[in-house]
Formats: structure tokens, C-alpha cells, sequence
């Protein structure tokens, strides 16, 4: 079987549980289900800083933090979601492009360091200046939007959204990785020198996926923070950032489906490891390092490997079959 029909196969598996499941889910499930896919945007973004264009950002929590905040208090303030989500995602593409210039400069571990540095200091100013984000007591009830006079204030009908518009930036992510600039983005991860060599502008390049992954990541912290209804400064800490990192390498950085496999081991995988009661973050943990030992590339290699082994059988069995006949023929 090719990897094409495999690749479709997959697909049709996964849209058959993401529409037909959750209708038979109790409201608990089905939140569960939006809330994996809320991460599965999240992590779209980051897999395109991280996985394609090779950057390192420890920082993307801020940025879900960002769209959540600006549109809870624009909704607060009686601004409509469907202009409150536009400016959450051009607050985060400029603040994007801000923190790419540190990757102008600094690369690997030190960019890692001046994003984390990025991360802490929003998440002071949602924990201090009460005045705008509520500080610790956080910001309640949050409405949820309405959809062409369709109300989406229940939990099967708000998934339904999350799940169109996890479809729809999908979509788009995918005509962008196979476009000029998708291809520009993987030269810029595999060889920074011969890409700009072939013409490649480094610098815009590497802004631009700071920039779109950070506005993936405020439409997702946008849909979390209607989703919950509350937001306060704790899920936007650098932990969150450093747990949104490891979905993307559980799933394969660099593979398209790589977040919504790696986000479903952060999102689910603690959630059927509870039956452990206080042993199920130690048996997470122990399960995510045993992982990396064994897949550092991430779940979604798993293919590439059993091919490349079969391939090496083969080319094993042909030079034993070759010296057999040397040998035969001598």
C-alpha cells in the first residue's frame, strides 16, 4: 500500500470519529474533544516555527494567552467575537514578527531562552495589571459567538465550530507548505546558508513564521478562552508553552498531522491514564520518555522507519543473493 492511500485512509478515520463520536459523548467527552482540538491549532502554528522553519520557540503560550485575553475583554466590553477574533489575530501577528528579530540574531538554545524570556513576561503583566486582565481572579463569564443567527452556546454545537475551523486553518496551512513559501520555510530549516543562496530572504522568512504561527495560536486561544468561559493567567505560563513543544515532537515536527496526534497524547493520554489516580503524571511522564527514546522524530516516523528498514533488509538480502552467485560462479 502506498503512502497515499494510507494518507487518505487515515483521514477518513479521523473524520469519522471527529463527526460521528461526539454526539454520543456525555458534555464532559465532548468538551474533552473541543479542547484537543482547540490544541491541535495551537500546535498547527507552532509546527510551522518549529518543524518547518527550524526555529526554536518556547514562547507560544503567550501567544494563546494573547488571543484569549483580547477577545474575553473585547466581549466584556460588549465588542462582538467576530471583530474581537481579527484583532486578536493582528495583535498576534505583530507581536509575531516583534519576537522573530531575536532570531535574526540568535539561534538554538539562545532563541529559546530570549522566547521563554518573552513567555514569563506577558504572563506577569495577565497575573499584575488587574486593572485589564483581572489579575489572579481572571475574567468570567465569557459569552460564545453566534454563527449566521445560530446560537453556539451548547457544548456539541460550539465543537462543531471549533471543528470547522480546525478544518478550515488546516486548509490553509496546507496550500501555504505547498506553496513558494512552504518550500522556502523547509530550505530555511534544512540549510539556512544554501537557501539563501538559491534566494531564499532569510529574514523575512524566519519573521514570517514567527508571525503565523503566533496568530494560529491566538485564533486557538480566542476559541479556549469561549470554550472555558473563564480564563486566568495560569494555562499561559511557560510550562504550557514547554507542553504545546513536546505535542509537536510527539506527533513529529515537521509532519502535517503531527499536531493533531501529538496534541491528542497531551490533551487525551492523561485524561485515560487517570484511572492511576495520583500515579497517572508519573506514568505520563515515564510514557513520554520512553517514547522519545524509542521515536525521537515523533510518532508520525513511524512509517518512514518500517520503510527504511524494510528497504535495508532488502538491500541486504540482494548482496548476500550477489555474492551467493560470486561465489557460485567462482
Amino acid at each position: 500500500m502506498t503512502r497515499k492511500p494510507l494518507h487518505l485512509a487515515g483521514m477518513a478515520v479521523a473524520a469519522l470519529v471527529l463527526l460521528a463520536v461526539p454526539p454520543f459523548l456525555k458534555n464532559y467527552g465532548v468538551y474533552l474533544f473541543s479542547y484537543w482540538l482547540v490544541f491541535v491549532i495551537a500546535t498547527m502554528g507552532l509546527n510551522l516555527t518549529v518543524g518547518y522553519a527550524g526555529q526554536k520557540s518556547l514562547g507560544h503560550a503567550a501567544f494563546f494567552g494573547i488571543g484569549a485575553y483580547t477577545v474575553a475583554i473585547l466581549l466584556k466590553a460588549g465588542v462582538s467575537f467576530w471583530l474581537g477574533l481579527p484583532l486578536a489575530m493582528l495583535g498576534c501577528f505583530v507581536i509575531g514578527l516583534a519576537l522573530g528579530f531575536p532570531a535574526l540574531r540568535v539561534q538554538t538554545i539562545y532563541l529559546a531562552f530570549a522566547t521563554l524570556g518573552f513567555n514569563t513576561a506577558v504572563w506577569l503583566v495577565m497575573r499584575n495589571e488587574e486593572w485589564l486582565t483581572g489579575g489572579t481572579f481572571g475574567i468570567n463569564d465569557i459569552a460564545r459567538p453566534s454563527l449566521l443567527g445560530i446560537s453556539l452556546d451548547g457544548n456539541l454545537a460550539y465543537y462543531y465550530f471549533i471543528l470547522g475551523m480546525t478544518v478550515l486553518l488546516s486548509a490553509l496551512l496546507w496550500g501555504l507548505l505547498r506553496s513558494p513559501w512552504g518550500k522556502a520555510f523547509t530550505a530555511l530549516r534544512d540549510n539556512p546558508i544554501r537557501a539563501e543562496s538559491l534566494g531564499v530572504n532569510i529574514q523575512a522568512y524566519t519573521l514570517l513564521a514567527f508571525a503565523i504561527g503566533a496568530v494560529y495560536a491566538g485564533i486557538a486561544g480566542a476559541l479556549f478562552a469561549s470554550l472555558v468561559q473563564f480564563i486566568e493567567p495560569a494555562p499561559f505560563t511557560v510550562g504550557s508553552s514547554i507542553m504545546m513543544y513536546l505535542m509537536v515532537v510527539l506527533g513529529g515536527p515537521g509532519y502535517f498531522f503531527g499536531p493533531l496526534l501529538g496534541s491528542a497524547v497531551g490533551v487525551l493520554l492523561p485524561e485515560w491514564l487517570r484511572f492511576a489516580q495520583a500515579w497517572y503524571l508519573f506514568v505520563f511522564g515515564a510514557a513520554v520518555v520512553l517514547l522519545m527514546l524509542w521515536l525521537p522524530d515523533g510518532l508520525l516516523s513511524i512509517p518512514e522507519r518500517l520503510r527504511a528498514r524494510r528497504a535495508a533488509r532488502e538491500a541486504s538480502a540482494a548482496r548476500a543473493a550477489a555474492a551467493a552467485r560470486v561465489g557460485t560462479a567462482s
